[in-house]
């Protein structure tokens, strides 16, 4: 009995061998299950010779019942209908490319990729309208003839284009867009079939599909493992890597990190599936924590890329909850999660009851949402078909686009046909001919004379005064009134009445004039022929007036000041780097002339030759050169340096929580009220760092005050930063217990009875107890002669109204808020921009800080990045901007090709009168 019973324990066998007793044979473990075998099968065999004697009776219901128990113990999905071979082995199909999704596919067969967007088409044949000054009748006249030979059309930008239409060239297009709408339909087709019916197109090499395994998806199980068969045999085979996680209320995955797609390693994941079993709720987070937290594959540097969600429900976690662990989880990573949904019947109430209920309208919008954050794509389907898939509304968004140029092109075409001239179906052939041919262009009857010839400035210098009267001589005969009308007769100008006055004053303009003109310019004859020289006196030649670009010295020492007085030491404007200033001047001005008869200002005709920029709302010329744009950058990418390696100094050490303590005679105030009591050890810590590396270093006289419910001072006047006293003020604070209520007025009464105190510094976490309206009148009546400065320092305090009060007293006092918010942010900021330098102006972004000196420091940060930017924007207007020789060349080209389009534009349309033209 002892072997047998140890064999029991051990979950081993007895055997026994006895040469004198054969029976003891059968007690062995072996013998005696086979025996009991036997005798239940020779019960089973009596029962069923009763049967057929007709002895039914109490035999027949226990049989009953023992096969009902039997079947009761089977899992539910062992009764469900199951497709052909569902259990056999896979048949696996090599895929000969890699599938993309629709977003991806159109970027190379797209309309706009392929070049068939109706504006790509029309570009080259669309015209802005040109509206330009004549001098003569001085005034702005647009141009008609576009108008009347050419389609007005609405371009994407909402403005209106004169397009010469071709017929043959839409007509051509149209068929392309037919065939490659054709193209989109083969699309939606194959994204309609087989597997990507159930799941979409796979399109990451590192993939992990997830699961849903509820009690709500019993019933579906055999749908579920056959959609997942198909998927096994048709999308995976090309993969990477892979791997499999079912989810209930527990996760559990097919192998522990991802694996090759190889034969094996499929038919393997199919034999699991086929043992998979619903039950439990949809407890997602689990999952996905399995999927994107495995260590094996992070030590194999092999990221998931792609986790595609096959679920048919609502997860038990809020959608926020995981949408904000997806965005943490994939930091630096390019996981994207895809969402499945197939749509089964609403929630039973007889059946299991899920975490977390919703209609199928609030759950698609839930999984829509998670696909979504992450830049995956929704899928919907059900037994009949797809509901919603991304990637076949991109395609029929692409399709709607293509009919959309067809219908304009139609529209194009029927307003050409509109203007085509009708041909008489009664009358002669003559008749017929004459209206199609186009009426000879009209000719004005008289010719232009040619100009007068002009006098040298040698004979203008010799004649004097007689060359002045025949000028006015030749002004008053070519005189025409402004509204230059043919049928009027032009007469002579009436000279204006002057009084004695004013008579002397016109000669006297004109003989310093004349007399100016001869003192500027000396008029000589060249050695060639007749050919005449100017001398221009030296005091009459403009030089620019340059300013060179300042080359600033900032010290690399650190000043104990305060932000605004280090700017105005130190900053941009001060050391003459305002871009604003320096780039413009008052002679460079972007001028508009007002004219009286247009009623308008009217800009210079060639204004477009120079580079203009926008200063503060002012349109104004480059005066700075590229070369001197590009020494500006350099300098203040020295100076930004700078000023962000004095941020590090401010956010280093004590100056972190305390700011810079600037005062020579300081007070400080430390709250240890009740709700200090979880940062008391770090208050501790930062107390003892203020004393040793800004009191003592910088040798200022201070005084501690620990107040809560009761006021506690450590020496009763302000004292020397001496060894002793440091140390005794350490062995103080490391007595500070928290707890008690905030009596901050007491607290600054009593730091005001100190008479050589010069500063305070008062640091809390939130309001006091009594009003802080009571405070503020309390302080500034104590304050009234002295005018000591109240240094207010945020510490963990999230409370937005005690932040509004710590602001209103610092600045009722002329001091300082300080508080360091997100100062983490801070340090990686100011790292990346001095290990990258500033090539962008949004990124890195600089965090918001509330207190004065970091606020101040950090907006002249932002101003120089603004500076930079703006400075190489204006150099690449240097590139852009054409020189004046290129500015003409390009007029007379750009005249030419719109003459040759009008000529041919004339040749296709109705004839245009005279009078039009």
């Amino acid at each position: 009995m002892t072997l047998r019973r140890l064999a029991e324990v051990t979950g081993g066998r007895y055997h026994v061998y006895a040469s004198s007793s054969v029976e003891q044979i059968y007690t062995g473990t072996d013998i005696t299950l086979l025996l009991r075998e036997i005798k239940v099968a020779q019960d089973v065999i009596n029962k069923i010779q009763e049967m057929r004697q007709g002895m039914v009776g109490d035999a027949l219901v226990s049989i009953l019942n023992e096969i009902s128990l039997e079947v009761q113990k089977l899992p539910q999905s062992r009764f469900l209908p199951r497709p052909p071979n569902h259990t056999g082995a896979l048949t696996i199909q090599e895929q000969p490319f890699h599938p993309k999704s629709s977003e991806d596919w159109l970027k190379q067969n797209g309309l706009k990729a392929k070049k068939l967007s109706l504006y790509q088409i029309m570009a080259p044949n669309a015209f802005a309208p040109i509206e330009e000054f004549i001098p003569v009748i001085r005034k702005s006249v647009r141009s008609t003839l576009h108008e009347k030979a050419m389609t007005q059309f609405e371009w994407h930008d909402g403005s209106i284009r004169n397009v010469h239409v071709d017929p043959a060239q839409l007509f051509d297009y149209q068929k392309q867009l037919g065939a490659i709408v054709k193209l989109y339909e083969k699309r939606v087709d194959w994204l309609s079939r087989d597997s990507r019916r159930l799941f979409g197109t796979i399109t990451e090499k590192r993939i992990v599909m997830m699961v849903d395994l509820s009690a709500s998806n019993i019933n579906y199980l055999v749908h579920i493992q056959h959609s997942l068969r198909i998927l096994l045999e048709q999308q995976l085979s090309n993969k990477q890597s892979f791997n499999i996680i079912g989810f209930g209320s527990e996760a559990h995955c097919w192998k522990p990190c991802l694996q090759e797609p190889t034969e094996k390693n499929l038919q393997s994941a199919w034999k699991w599936i086929l043992g998979l079993e619903c039950g439990g709720s949809r407890n997602f987070m689990a999952a996905l924590r399995l999927a994107m937290e495995t260590e094996e594959d992070h030590k194999k540097m092999a990221v998931v890329e792609g986790i595609y969600l096959f679920t048919s429900g609502i997860p038990d976690q809020l959608p926020d909850v995981i949408c904000s662990y997806v965005e943490e989880a994939s930091v630096g990573q390019v996981t994207k999660i895809h969402t499945i949904l197939f749509n089964v019947d609403d929630y039973d109430s007889n059946g299991a009851i899920p975490g977390r209920y919703a209609n199928i309208t609030q759950t698609a919008e839930c999984l829509r949402n998670l696909a979504h954050v992450s830049g995956g794509r929704f899928h919907w389907f059900r037994e009949t078909g797809i509901i919603e898939s991304d990637d076949i509304k991109a395609i029929l968004a692409e399709m709607d686009r293509a009919v959309n140029y067809s219908q304009k092109c139609a529209m194009l075409l029927d307003t050409v046909k509109k203007r085509m001239p009708r041909t008489k179906q009664n009358g002669d052939s003559s008749s017929g001919n004459e209206s199609k041919m186009l009426p000879k262009r009209p000719t004005s009857g008289k010719k232009a004379l040619p100009a007068a010839p002009r006098h040298t400035e040698l004979s203008r210098a010799r004649m004097g005064q007689d060359s002045q009267e025949h000028e006015e001589t030749v002004k008053a005969i070519g005189w025409r009134p402004i509204s230059a009308n043919k049928n009027l007769i032009p007469t002579a100008p009436q000279p204006p009445v002057m009084s004695k006055k004013s008579s002397k004053e016109t000669t006297a303009k004109k003989t310093t004039t004349s007399v100016k003109n001869k003192r500027n310019k000396e008029v000589f004859y060249t050695e060639f022929r007749n050919e005449v020289g100017v001398l221009l006196n030296p005091e009459q030649k403009k030089k620019r007036k340059f300013k060179p670009i300042n080359h600033p010295i900032i010290p690399d020492k650190e000043e104990q000041i305060t932000t605004k007085s280090w700017l105005k030491k130190y900053g941009l404007s001060k050391l003459r780097l305002d871009l604003n200033k320096l780039v413009t001047g008052p002679d460079c001005g972007h001028t508009q002339k007002h004219i009286s008869t247009l009623r308008k200002n009217v800009s210079a005709k060639y204004c477009t030759i120079f580079p203009s920029v926008n200063i503060k709302g002012t349109v104004k010329h480059l005066q700075l050169r590229a070369h001197e744009l590009k020494e500006y950058e350099d300098q203040v990418a020295v100076v930004l340096r700078r000023y962000v390696m004095r941020m590090q100094w401010l956010l280093g050490s004590s100056r972190r929580v305390f700011g810079s303590v600037i005062e020579k005679k300081v007070v400080i105030l430390v709250d240890t009220s009740g709700s200090m009591v979880y940062h008391m050890d770090e208050l501790k810590r930062e107390l003892i760092a203020l004393i040793w590396e800004q009191l003592k270093k910088e040798n200022i006289s201070f005084n501690i005050i620990r107040f809560s419910a009761d006021v506690e001072p450590w020496r009763p006047r302000v004292v020397e930063p001496t060894n002793e006293n440091c140390h005794d003020a350490v062995r103080w604070l490391s007595t500070f217990v928290a707890g008690g209520n905030t009596c901050t007025l007491e607290a600054l009464s009593y730091a005001f009875e100190d008479p050589h105190m010069t500063a305070v510094y008062m640091l809390t976490d939130g309001k006091p107890d009594c009003s802080t309206s009571r405070v503020l009148q309390s302080v500034a009546s104590l304050n009234t002669e002295r005018q000591v400065k109240i240094n207010s320092i945020s510490f963990n305090c999230e409370d937005d109204t005690a932040n509004v009060f710590l602001k209103q007293l610092a600045a009722m006092s002329r001091g300082r808020y300080h508080r360091c918010y997100g100062q983490m942010d801070g340090d990686m900021f100011t790292h990346k921009l001095l290990s990258e330098g500033s090539q962008d102006a949004q990124f890195p972004q600089l965090p918001c800080f509330e207190g004065d000196d970091l606020r101040l420091l950090g907006a002249e940060i932002n101003l120089a990045r603004q500076f930079l930017s703006q400075s190489r924007t204006f150099r690449d207007l240097f590139a852009t901007t054409p020189s004046p020789h290129e500015n003409e060349t390009s007029e007379v080209d750009k005249t030419d090709f719109k003459g040759k389009k009008l000529e041919s534009s004339l040749s296709k349309l109705q004839p245009v009168s005279s009078a039009s033209s």
